[in-house]
């Protein structure tokens, strides 16, 4: 093996150990969005929860991911993203020992609502500092592997609950077995937190901070000696071509476009009916015919699916892009939402139909929306306030899932499962056009290119 060879398998080798513990955000994230679909229905008989309230204790994490996103920004800008990420695993450990020893809803819902604001947190640092520390020609892949961790926390959360579910009697679990669910989520977070001290900053932080030598030292172990002098040069020009200054940049047209561009496909990411699956993914199974214990294995097989569709997901965003992916599956989408309104219509709903429609949605959607838009969201932004614009597209994204997770549970029971599921449909073919007409392709094309592009429009 020659030198040349040698350096490469060494930078692949430091790439990918930095962003899997960088990835592991998205772990947590995934874990505690997760979590809710198993205690839903306990937390419900403890506190005797109607719809309203039921909604309230899911969205609540989804109200602090609003915050968390608006103040990611801003400490990711100021103290650097790998502390602040360190920030985000303390409050995910501190968030899971809150709601695991609440009393009451009060307590349930502000545990639940500062787990959101390290969801908020890691939902944007983690891809943001993944884009900026990846090779262009794999950045796509390696941003999914963020996807990848949040489907496998959700994965994990899952079958956490399932065993707990399955191993007690209903009158354990109505009092204690949830409260083993939120618990569990203390491990990861301590995982997450002391694996950081090991990461180096991002070397795009390093440079907006003029410290140039430690950005080369960086990505001279990521892409080699040569390719990081040129990065390095492509960086310090792109930091002075655009202001550091937000409200100055974004009266710039180009820039304005991109930025309602990513509000835009972060507020349909969530309309695409994947959270209103997730977390009631029990109480649809149950509707359709499953039993308690069935409902919960049913849920697992979600996870699964997720996990293996979301690494499907990194081996082709690369070669097929991005806005195929994402227009394509928008489609996909809305037939097997259409199909669920229609068995939902049925007299007596069959439940093996139901459960490969939500599976079929759920494949759609991890090869495409789940993780394609955080892709996008950390490609398109200037290096100079990519944390901010990302803050602002990430809370509307929040908003929108605050949205689904309070308002889903009213409107299934309002309406019924069919018109529910049609509404998103509707959603889905909406967010397909607009992909296709109005968001450019960045596969493979350094985010530096990327920016000029925006800036060059008037």
């Amino acid at each position: 093996m020659s030198v040349k060879q040698q350096e490469s398998m060494a930078s692949l080798g430091f790439i990918t150990i930095v962003v899997m513990i960088a990835s592991l955000g998205g772990l947590l994230f995934g874990y505690d969005t997760g979590v809710i679909a198993g205690a839903n229905d306990f937390l419900k008989s403890e506190f005797h929860l109607n719809a309203g309230m039921t909604g309230l204790v899911s969205s609540s994490i989804d109200l602090g991911a609003m915050v968390g996103v608006v103040v990611a920004g801003v400490l990711g800008d100021a103290i650097g993203r790998k502390k602040a990420l360190m920030v985000a695993g303390l409050t995910f450990i501190i968030c899971s020992l809150i709601t695991a020893s609440a009393n009451g809803v009060t307590l349930l819902v502000l545990g639940r609502f500062l787990g959101g604001i390290g969801i908020g947190l890691a939902s944007l640092l983690s891809p943001m500092y993944i884009a900026e520390i990846a090779p262009a020609k794999i950045r796509g892949r390696l941003i999914g592997s963020n996807q990848l961790a949040i489907v496998s926390g959700i994965f994990i959360v899952y079958f956490v609950n399932a065993a707990i579910v399955s191993t007690h009697s209903t009158v354990w679990n109505q009092t204690e077995g949830w409260r083993y669910m939120f618990a569990m989520g203390v491990i990861p977070g301590l995982i997450f937190f002391f694996l950081l001290f090991f990461v180096p900053e991002s070397p795009r932080f390093q440079m907006k901070r003029n410290q140039e030598e430690a950005a080369m030292h960086t990505l001279s172990r990521v892409n080699g000696t040569e390719k990081a002098r040129i990065e390095v040069n492509l960086i310090r020009e792109s930091l002075q071509i655009v202001p550091d200054s937000f409200f100055q940049e974004i009266t710039s047209p180009g820039i304005r476009k991109a930025l309602g561009i990513g509000v835009l496909l972060a507020i349909f990411q969530q309309f695409t009916g994947t959270n209103a699956v997730g977390y009631y993914a029990p109480m649809i199974f149950k509707a359709a015919g499953a039993g308690v214990n069935a409902s919960f294995y049913d849920t697992v097989w979600i996870g699964a699916i997720k996990v293996v569709f979301v690494i499907v997901l990194m081996l082709i965003v690369d070669r097929i892009g991005r806005k195929r992916l994402l227009v394509w599956n928008g489609y996909f989408m809305a037939i097997f939402l259409g199909l669920l309104g229609l068995v939902f219509a049925l007299p007596h709903m069959i439940t093996w139909l139901v459960m490969g429609l939500v599976f079929l949605h759920t494949i759609a959607y991890e090869l495409s929306w789940g993780g394609g838009v955080w892709i996008v969201l950390a490609e398109i932004y200037p290096n100079s306030i990519r944390g901010r614009a990302m803050s602002i597209a990430s809370f509307a994204l929040w908003f929108a899932t605050y949205l689904v997770a309070q308002f889903f549970p009213i409107l299934l029971q309002a309406v019924g499962g069919t018109i529910t599921f049609w509404i998103f449909a509707v959603f889905c073919v909406i967010m397909a056009i607009f992909m296709k007409r109005k968001v450019p392709e960045t596969s493979g094309r350094t985010m530096e290119s990327i920016q000029a592009d925006w800036v060059a429009q008037k």
